[in-house]
Order: C-alpha cells, then structure tokens, then sequence
C-alpha cells in the first residue's frame, strides 16, 4: 500500500501556480485613426462653359459665398435681356386686357390665354437668372481651398474638378475599435490623438458617434471623434494613434501563460486539492502579461501557470512554487 502511494506520488506534475486577483486594470481604448475635414467638397460646375475669371489662389482661406471662378456669361445676358423684353410685353398686354375684359371686348379665355403667356415668359427669365447665376461659382461653405485644377480659357464640363474645399477649423478623426468594447463607447467620452508630425504634442477631443453596424469581416465598428484644430495643425488624410480615457477598474486579472487555448476557445488548469481541475473561461481586457476573466474562475483560486502542457482534466499535480503576484486587491 505504500508503494502504492509512492508511485502516486511519483506521478504527480510538478506545478507552479498564480492567486487569481483583482487588480486595477486599464480600460482605456487605442486604435489607429484618420484624420477627415469637418466638411469637404471638390468644387465644380453644373454646365459646360469657359472659365473667364479665376478669384482664389492656391491654399486661401475664403468665406462662405464667396465667389471662385467665373464662367462665360455673355450669351445667357443676352437670352435674358430678350427673356426680360417678352415678359415686360407680356404682362403690359395682360394688363391691357383686364380692362378689355370688363367691357366684354375681349373674352375670358383670351384674358386667361394672355395671363398663361405673360407667367410663361416670367418663368422664362427666372430660368435664364439661375443659369446666369451658375457662371459664378462660390464657395458653399468657409474652409481652405486646395490647388487650383483650371486655367483661364478652360472648357470645363459638369463635374469637372475646378478645385476642393475643406473646412478644417475642426478634424473628424475616424478610427476601428474592436466589437468588444462596443459596451465601452459612449458620447462624450475624451480623446487623445498623437501624430508624427507633431511629437509630443496632444490633439485633445471627444467622441462624437459610433456607425451602427459591425464590419463582418474584421468584428470592428468604427467611431468618429472630433478634435477642435484652431491653427490648422491636423490635414485631412493623416494618420493618428488615438487613445480614449485612461480610466481603471478592478478586475480579476491572470498570466496571459496559464491560458490553454483550444480551438477559438480558452481554459485555465486550477488547484483543486492534489489535482489539476480544467476549467473554461471567457476573457475580457489584455494588458502586458495579464488577462482580465470574466467567468470561470473566483479570486483566490490557485491557478495553473507553468507545467500545463503535461496535465488533463482531473491529473494528480504537486506544488513546487508560486508566483508572487505583482498588485494587491485593491479592494
């Protein structure tokens, strides 16, 4: 029976075990982001004409409505010098027929013939007006044009890229953030972009939205932070490291070594007497050699850390060390 016992033992998995924790843990987000203009547009023009005049300069800073580029105006000021004749004659002769009407000289369906004529030719000169109005092309919003695409002379068509304009007084800064930690964002929350560009210096914000779907590729959902950018420092098109609030909180934290991964699930081995209990867990935060546990395990339990590639659920195991752990509860 000794010997027995000996062999027992003898068979026992030397382990070393951790005291599963609670520990301040970090729960702050970072991801890599964009940096996009506030309000962005490539300026154009609805019809094809000739650019006769150009009123901006590579890079200026302009107002809203503020006139850009000119097109050829010469022949719609003509359509609208005969368009403003017609309905001058028009609405004199349908005046005239009132009159005319009152004394049964002329009928109804004449005077009514006259009126639809006279608000025909003053459509028409609304009409020629908007298209005038289209020869100048103006600035939809304030910003910061771009290079100028055009030259004078130039036969542009609809669409054609005259320039762009952004409005970078603030940068939207849109950024992937892994499907765990939806629960995480919330509006409002502040934000710290960096940029290499600018070493050491911090490009404070806030969380503004998050999309409303998950991308079923990745598992990302992407949020949109703003950052106030009064001297223009931040470009549309620049990469930033964005992190959002440092904030911590208790968690019951392990050594990422004791996870056992089995396929797209994770174990721990844990001390349950002189045998190794395995037992599936589910994960939460990775900090730097520690995983938050969300289930599976209680604090204090002996956890498994060095000699798990020998063991099976229910192996006789024999303590040899323990890992000091590196933070107290700081309950």
């Amino acid at each position: 029976m000794a010997a027995g016992a000996a062999r027992g033992a003898g068979a026992a998995v030397p382990v070393v075990v951790v005291a599963a924790q609670r520990s301040q843990i970090d729960i702050g987000i970072e991801a890599i982001g964009t940096a996009i203009a506030n309000e962005a547009v490539s300026i154009s023009s609805k019809t094809s004409n000739i650019v006769t005049a150009i009123r901006f300069t590579d890079g200026q800073a302009v107002q809203a409505g503020q006139v850009l580029v000119e097109l050829d105006r010469q022949q719609l000021t003509a359509e609208l010098a005969a368009a403003n004749a017609a309905f001058d004659e028009s609405r004199s002769q349908f005046n005239r027929s009132r009159e005319l009407l009152n004394t049964q000289v002329l009928s109804k369906a004449q005077h009514e013939q006259l009126e639809a004529t006279m608000k025909t030719n003053e459509a028409q000169v609304a009409s020629v007006q908007a298209r005038l109005s289209d020869t100048y092309i103006r600035a939809p919003f304030a910003g910061t044009v771009g290079l100028r695409r055009v030259s004078l002379g130039t036969l542009i068509s609809p669409g054609t890229v005259i320039t762009t304009l952004d409005d970078t007084s603030s940068i939207k800064v849109d950024f992937s953030v892994p499907e765990l930690y939806i629960g995480e964002l919330r509006a409002g929350q502040s934000m710290v972009a960096h940029t290499n560009a600018y070493p050491g210096r911090d490009f404070v914000g806030k969380l503004v939205s998050v999309d409303s779907r998950v991308d079923p590729t990745t598992r990302a959902i992407t949020a949109r932070a703003v950052v106030p950018n009064a001297d223009r420092a931040l470009r549309p098109g620049m990469f930033l490291n964005v992190a959002l609030s440092q904030e911590q909180r208790l968690a019951l934290v392990v050594p990422e070594e004791a996870l056992v991964p089995e396929q797209a699930r994770q174990f721990l081995y844990v001390m349950e007497g002189a045998r190794a209990a395995k037992r599936e867990v589910s994960l939460g935060r990775r900090q730097p050699g520690v995983v938050e546990i969300t289930k599976g395990i209680e604090a204090g339990e002996l956890v498994i850390v060095e000699g798990t590639l020998r063991l099976r659920d229910g192996a006789p195991v024999r303590q040899v060390g323990i890992v000091a752990a590196d933070n107290e509860d700081a309950s």
